[in-house]
């Protein structure tokens, strides 16, 4: 499956090293566009420039993960975000995904493939709505 190299996304991690390796394992999956943060504010600063997916560290020393993803969703609830953390606890995991979190990655030896995974569900669901979407014609023809 040949993934979307036009989506745009955004990392989020105040870790420059967990930044700079997720960077890397996108990039060799043939995702280009990414957008590195070392913080949640600067993310939501920047949430006009319309990210498709969002890798977000749960823990960042300016503002919460869960607080980043609640205001994520609340400006646009498409955007698929991804939660990376080193906790393993059930209890955030659950509660990423009750605030709208796509998938919730442990971060660690495991991560990549996760990672890639998490990429072709999204892209498979992006293709499946692309193919959904009603065309102008369509439209018209409804309308008339």
């Amino acid at each position: 499956m040949e993934p979307a190299k036009n989506f745009k996304i955004f990392l989020v991690d105040d870790d420059a090293f967990n930044l700079a390796l997720t960077q890397y394992h996108l990039k060799s999956l043939g995702y280009d566009e990414t957008v590195l943060f070392s913080s949640g504010t600067d993310c939501l600063n920047q949430l006009t420039s319309r990210p498709q997916v969002i890798f977000l560290d749960h823990n960042m020393d300016d503002i919460s993960g869960f607080e980043v993803l609640k205001k994520i969703k609340r400006f646009d609830a498409n955007i698929f975000v991804v939660m990376l953390s080193g906790q393993e606890n059930m209890a955030t995991t659950i509660d990423s995904l009750k605030f709208g979190a796509f998938d919730y990655i442990i971060k660690g030896d495991n991560a990549p493939k996760r990672i890639t995974d998490v990429m072709k569900r999204i892209t498979s669901i992006q293709e499946v709505m692309e193919r959904s979407k009603p065309s102008v014609w369509k439209k018209i023809a409804a309308i008339i």
